[in-house]
């Protein structure tokens, strides 16, 4: 079998650690974190966009289903007229006096 020896810091600049607590940063470093969490904002911005859409869209149709069920339940409510109609005929029977 072969031994596998750890690999520790490796010198390559792309695998390299860089901690911004511990010293000042060069320009090259700084522009390279610039540019990685600008990639990972566009990448979480884009995930967020479909979510967005999706909960606006399901909101949407909650409200555009409550919307159209008040006014398909309105239209079907005849209670209304069915008392204008008992109080009309209640006053077509009830004596005529001086104050009607």
């Amino acid at each position: 079998m072969s031994e596998k020896t750890p690999q520790g810091d490796s010198q390559a600049s792309f695998a390299k650690r860089i901690d911004p607590k511990k010293g000042p940063l060069t320009p090259e470093q700084s522009a390279f974190i610039r540019r990685v969490e600008l990639e990972q904002w566009k990448k979480n911005a884009q995930k967020l966009r479909g979510r967005n859409i999706f909960t606006g869209l399901v909101i949407g149709g909650l409200v555009l289903g409550i919307y159209g069920y008040t006014f398909y339940s309105v239209s079907q409510e005849k209670f209304l007229d069915e008392l204008e109609e008992e109080a009309k005929v209640a006053r077509m029977r009830a004596p005529k006096t001086s104050a009607n």
